[in-house]
């Protein structure tokens, strides 16, 4: 075994997603810097009298599951891109030296809702429904279970920095030895219940998403999974540093003036021991609400000024809400990796004018380029709650 190290770096040596760009890292990459919106589908059967845009990831894109869940779904196709390093490191270390940390906020509640409407229907529910495919243990249990690994395995669950926040808690089982390695992401599906909340809390819009823009009212939401897997070994990508927080100001909204994102996105920097200049381009949390596109553009404004480009990627997925963090730190990794040979970074999409009473971070808008050395991105998710996190990638050296 290694020695504890509090200190050791750890990096990111494989990566698989899928979501509504696609389920290959070259496809995602691709629709990502070309702003391909095609994934956000109108769908009126969630909410009916609605016709909203979803970011659906499409039935002939995921591999069945044993335990029939879209989560789980969601989960092993995410898994096949990176099952070969994932085997190599279960060869390398034994299935009780790998951990598994997930995050979700819905788990299988799409199913939970069928098995209760059956419920009512039929006083019993589906024979061949589990119950725990509900809970929001599940993801870690089920891949767990799938993969025969015995090592450390939970999920969080803190809403929409539910896996931004699993980066810290897989590097602190590498630092104290409990693991070797560590699979890491998030995954959420689509389901009535989520999306008539959001659409109670009037927070949905029926058309696109619009973030920062003065015609900005409200998110598409949308369902995505990705994976990591994270190793002291050295790879290509390495987990720079992780900054949370919790401002606690209100159930459902952020501090006005984004004090606790603030907060956030110095403690990543501070961890990885990086400056504002440092870094290359910001995936901003973005979610085109009005309360979060205006404490995020102030916080950023603090920090960044007008120096890094920046911009929100949820007008191409969705917000995947407890899938988002993972998701668009792959995002991350898919810019940095070898794949991206041209440097490019992901438009920001939305309609003009941009809403003038907010500070005028630069959205990148135009063509913009990760610099040929020493890249580092930093990626935003911000959750009900005030609770946030800060995660910063970069090419190791």
């Amino acid at each position: 075994m290694n020695p504890p190290c509090s200190q050791a770096p750890v990096y990111l040596s494989a990566m698989g997603m899928v979501c509504a760009l696609g389920n290959n890292n070259q496809q995602i990459l691709s629709g990502l810097l070309s702003g391909n919106r095609g994934g956000m589908i109108r769908n009126q059967q969630l909410i009916p009298g609605r016709d909203l845009r979803l970011g659906i990831v499409e039935d002939s894109h995921l591999l069945p599951a044993e335990q029939q869940s879209r989560n789980n779904q969601l989960l092993l196709t995410a898994l096949a891109t990176i099952l070969d390093e994932t085997n190599r490191l279960i060869e390398q270390f034994g299935p009780e030296r790998i951990g598994i940390i997930l995050g979700t906020s819905t788990s299988g509640t799409l199913e939970a809702e069928a098995a209760m409407e059956h419920y009512l229907a039929h006083g019993s529910y589906p024979e061949a429904y589990d119950l725990r495919i509900q809970e929001m243990g599940d993801p870690s249990r089920f891949l767990a279970t799938h993969l025969a690994i015995t090592g450390p395995s939970y999920t969080v669950s803190t809403a929409c920095s539910s896996s931004g926040k699993v980066f810290a808690s897989a590097r602190n089982l590498i630092r104290s030895d409990l693991c070797d390695a560590v699979i890491v992401g998030g995954v959420d599906s689509l389901c009535r219940l989520t999306i008539q909340g959001f659409s109670s809390l009037e927070s949905v819009t029926d058309g696109y998403c619009q973030p920062f823009s003065e015609n900005r009212s409200g998110i598409n939401l949308g369902e995505a999974a990705a994976l990591f897997t994270m190793t002291r070994d050295p790879a290509a990508i390495q987990l720079l540093g992780v900054g949370e927080s919790s401002d606690a100001w209100h159930i459902s909204a952020p501090h006005p003036e984004g004090m606790g994102a603030e907060v956030a996105m110095r403690s990543a920097l501070e961890d990885a021991g990086l400056t504002t200049k440092d870094i290359s381009y910001l995936n901003l949390h973005g979610t085109a609400t009005p309360l979060n596109d205006a404490m995020e553009s102030q916080a950023v404004m603090r920090l960044f000024g007008q120096q890094t480009p920046c911009s929100s990627t949820k007008t191409m997925t969705g917000h995947t809400l407890g899938a988002a963090g993972a998701l668009e730190t792959g995002f991350a990794w898919l810019l940095l990796s070898e794949l991206n040979q041209q440097r490019k970074i992901p438009p920001h999409i939305a309609d003009l004018p941009r809403d003038q009473t907010l500070p005028t971070i630069n959205l990148a808008c135009e063509k913009a380029e990760l610099p040929a050395v020493s890249p580092h991105i930093m990626s935003n998710s911000f959750a009900f709650g005030g609770s946030n996190v800060s995660v910063v990638l970069g090419r190791s050296q």
